[in-house]
């Protein structure tokens, strides 16, 4: 479990001091306090608090001979110290192999590649916390080396940046889970040229794993990533024919957006035949006109639709492998995610009719 801690600015004043505890004490429990700050840290919501002061939580050092010293005693312990060199991060890693409990630490010119370092060489016996002055430096700090820190220490007396970085470490921590269902096919059709849209994404998906789309705002088919080998096209892992510009796809957040409105740079959702999913940005959208047709599904009594290219390299997802579009007949089951309500600018309104035909 990943971990939030806020430090606070020992120059504000009292009441902002309390305030910015009180207001974000809902979704962080620990806060780094100056010595003569513990109480009011407690009273004000507090429920761990780091502090040099013997009557915190846990007990902040900023040297190793304090951290020896701390450790003979039984205190839990958190380092804090400053990454601005290799000799820094010796430091860390001695502090790891002394016990600490907690290492903080602060990055200078270089962020990346020392937090690589650090998390490969002490992951597993020390929780790494890494500052983090904004939602941006805390995304990174998570994602870092794909394990990412043990948690982030939000640098900033701004409560609604507080709020994006609780939000940044949810996202990590709780990837969307969607449900998906059998349906039924009971209509392929093909029709004539149109604009279609392949998603190139900044990953390497495997069998099973794809976009969720449609032409319904609550009705969308997983569509698999050019995962397979054939005689003609070498795979494609990281890519998605993904089907007409019009169409919907599920993105994080439980948004949806137009094909048509992607482009590099943005996130969409990979899903898999179970409903789990990750995030991944784009690297690059590619529309060309080609052959289209048209699938039509039913599952609980409602009709979903679709329309990909006509082409044998696009497969939507079953519960046990994948049809390519030019098998798939009617009678055949492939896997769709449902939804209730409308959509308003790709977010969902439960209460809303709305009718798609």
């Amino acid at each position: 479990m990943k971990e939030l801690w806020i430090k606070i600015d020992p120059n504000l004043s009292y009441e902002d001091k309390k305030n910015l505890i009180a207001e974000t004490s809902e979704v962080c429990k620990t806060f780094i306090v100056d010595p003569e700050d513990v109480d009011l840290a407690r009273e004000s919501g507090a429920r761990v608090v780091v502090s040099s002061s013997p009557n915190g939580d846990i007990l902040l050092v900023k040297s190793l001979t304090d951290l020896t010293k701390a450790k003979k005693e039984g205190k839990t312990t958190c380092v804090s110290l400053t990454v601005q060199s290799k000799g820094d991060e010796g430091k860390v890693i001695e502090a790891a192999r002394l016990s600490a409990d907690y290492v903080t630490v602060r990055f200078q010119d270089w962020k990346v590649i020392p937090l690589e370092n650090l998390i490969a060489e002490v992951r597993g016996r020390t929780r790494l916390i890494a500052f983090a002055r904004d939602a941006r430096e805390a995304k990174l700090a998570l994602e870092t080396l794909e394990i990412g820190a043990s948690g982030v220490a939000a640098e900033t007396s701004d409560i609604d940046e507080v709020i994006r970085i609780y939000k940044a470490l949810m996202e990590g921590e709780a990837p969307q889970s969607l449900k998906l269902e059998p349906a039924e096919i009971v209509e392929v059709k093909p029709l004539g040229v149109g604009a279609r849209a392949c998603i190139d994404t900044c990953d390497l998906m495997e069998e099973g794993e794809g976009l969720l789309v449609g032409c319904q705002s609550s009705g969308f088919f997983l569509v698999e990533a050019e995962v397979h080998e054939t005689p003609f096209v070498q795979p494609r892992p990281f890519r998605v024919n993904a089907g007409s510009i019009a169409l919907y796809v599920v993105a994080p957040g439980g948004r949806t957006k137009y094909l048509s409105e992607l482009k590099a740079g943005e996130e969409v959702l990979i899903v898999d035949r179970h409903g789990r999913s990750r995030t991944t940005h784009i690297c690059r959208v590619k529309v060309e006109w080609r052959p289209l047709i048209l699938v039509e599904a039913e599952c609980n009594h409602r009709r979903v639709k679709t329309i990909l290219q006509n082409a044998e390299t696009i497969r939507v997802v079953t519960e046990d492998g994948s049809i390519s579009i030019k098998d798939l007949k009617k009678g055949d089951k492939v896997l769709v995610h449902l939804e209730e309500g409308g959509r308003h600018f790709g977010v969902l309104v439960e209460e809303e009719r709305i009718i798609e035909v």
